[in-house]
């Protein structure tokens, strides 16, 4: 696990001309040189099956998986998912009503000397979920004894499929794919949600429809449905100062800088970040499958995501996932309490509040389960109501 200071960095790829469509954006990233000894190609799953993965002795991932990736270089005893509580006769032989649960053979999987399967953005989500998954390092008294010997088992976090994203589905259809396109960022109300960049233009093309597929965060949900339309860009050319050929070179390199900066702008959260840390998951041949986690930083954008890179670190393969506020909550207070082994004294003072304070956030984040009742219970009775101030002087 290594610490990378200045985000993501996109050497060897160009920003193309945005394209929009109402409140969605799409930046194409080309690639003058493609990558010819890695190549990446869909493999579809039955977008109806619930997928569980095998991720440890005691540990499964559960989630819906559309489609795996493939990277290439030079009777029946299915497990199932059951529809809620059933009140079954004892008597009853019969399976209880459900759905198949498809079991999948880990995140990453080498199918071949020279080939490699794994699950995109799924394998950086695993790693967000297992965020501190193992719980209390020390059996603090105020954790119970749940946390202490199950940790944060079960993690659940919700996304949403593109394909229920209004909009999306017709952006994807309409908008042009370059020659040399290698990636786009995708921005709803001219917010990063999401980025993708693969080694070969064919490799993009074949891969396009799936971007359907992939899943979201709820920022992008969200803005669809708030924002109807986003401006386009337009950079005017300065004819006053156009007298040759030259001249008019010399404008056109302004205008590709100021779109140049205002791409990097518009993707500062992920591209500037303070800090990723990112984990190697499979090496394959010279190029090595990673997993990042941000800072967690409450103030800025939040990316989780996955890599491949070269030996020398140039990005061959990129997939984003923009976390909403309260997942960055979430991470920012795993991260805190981890820093302190626990202890939610040292842990408040950190946050620059006090133990009653922390507990309730806690609380409010989803992690009130792992805390004992009466603690839950003594915060909130020396919680200050917040009075109103309307007419009537309350």
């Amino acid at each position: 696990m290594t610490a990378v200071a200045g985000g993501i960095d996109l050497t060897g790829l160009a920003a193309g001309p945005s394209q929009t469509w109402g409140a969605v954006r799409l930046v194409p990233l080309l690639r003058p040189v493609p990558i010819t000894d890695l190549r990446l190609h869909a493999r579809l799953y039955d977008p109806d099956e619930l997928s569980m993965v095998r991720t440890g002795p005691r540990t499964a991932y559960l989630s819906y998986l559309p489609h795996a990736f493939v990277a290439t270089w030079t009777t029946d005893a299915t497990p199932a998912a059951a529809y809620g509580t059933q009140l079954r006769d004892p008597a009853d032989t019969g399976a209880p009503t459900g759905i198949r649960l498809a079991s999948r053979r880990r995140m990453a999987r080498r199918e071949d000397r020279q080939r490699l399967r794994f699950l995109p953005l799924h394998l950086a989500m695993e790693g967000y979920l297992t965020l501190q998954f193992g719980g209390p390092p020390v059996a603090w008294q105020e954790w119970t004894r749940d946390a202490v010997t199950r940790g944060l088992s079960p993690r659940v976090e919700a996304s949403y499929t593109g394909a229920t994203i209004t909009g999306l589905d017709e952006a994807l259809r309409v908008f042009e794919i370059h020659p040399d396109q290698c990636g786009m960022l995708l921005y709803v109300a001219d917010a990063l949600a999401a980025a993708f960049v693969v080694p070969h233009p064919d490799d993009y093309r074949a891969l396009h429809p799936t971007l359907l597929q992939d899943f979201y965060g709820e920022l992008l949900f969200h803005y669809t449905q708030l924002y109807p339309a986003v401006p386009d860009f337009t950079f005017r050319l300065d004819d006053t100062r156009i007298a040759s050929i030259a001249d008019l070179r010399a404008q056109l390199a302004r205008v590709n800088a100021d779109w140049a900066a205002s791409h990097v702008l518009m993707a500062d959260g992920l591209l500037t970040a303070e800090r990723l840390t990112s984990t190697p998951v499979q090496r394959m041949g010279r190029f090595t499958l990673s997993r990042f986690l941000p800072a967690f930083d409450p103030d800025a954008e939040n990316h989780i995501g996955e890599t491949i890179t070269d030996e020398a670190g140039a990005l061959a393969y990129l997939k984003t996932f923009r976390l909403s506020a309260a997942q960055t909550r979430r991470g920012h207070l795993l991260s805190q309490l981890a820093a302190t082994d626990w202890d939610l004294d040292a842990t408040a003072a950190a946050l620059r509040t006090d133990r009653d304070g922390l507990i309730r956030r806690l609380d409010r984040a989803g992690f009130g389960r792992l805390l004992r009742r009466d603690i839950i219970d003594s915060s909130r009775r020396h919680e200050v109501p917040v009075r109103g101030t309307g007419r009537g002087g309350a």
